[in-house]
């Protein structure tokens, strides 16, 4: 999701089928709120809820659902709710050296993982979620 909304950045409003890579953004926002575990992070196998939540993955859906609430093109009532559990999640997992863990490895598919495992795109990840949230509460304090 996270490397569909970099796709809509750059995508002219006037693209011919602008309209598909909207829907599938929405679509994909409709069916992933429902794999968010209770602590706000989604897991390395979505459909294991069992372990750690991971850090990139929550980090990219947060940044995706934050973004699409701050274009317009998700319901803020409805959406935002679940970027705000992944925010707040994500800041559960920060190290206070300031590190993000529980990152899942290159190239590894859904595994164990562990509070000392991290990744630069983690933490890049976490960043433009960061970058999100602090639109939308901007914008909210403005109103």
């Amino acid at each position: 999701m996270g490397g569909l909304v970099r796709v809509l950045q750059d995508l002219p409003l006037d693209y011919p089928s602008r309209h598909k890579y909207e829907k599938l953004f929405k679509d994909m926002a409709a069916r992933i709120v429902d794999f968010q575990g209770d602590d706000g992070l989604w897991h390395t196998s979505l459909l294991d809820p069992q372990g750690h939540g991971e850090s990139s993955g929550s980090a990219f859906y947060t940044y995706a659902l934050a973004w699409g609430v701050n274009e317009g093109l998700l319901c803020k009532d409805i959406y935002m709710p679940y970027a705000l559990r992944g925010w707040h999640g994500l800041t559960y997992i920060v190290h206070p050296s300031g590190k993000l863990g529980w990152t899942q490895q290159i190239g590894h598919g859904p595994a164990e993982i562990h509070e000392d495992m991290w990744e630069v795109y983690g933490a890049g990840a976490f960043l433009l979620a960061g970058s999100e949230i602090i639109k939308f509460s901007a914008k909210e304090e403005a109103k």
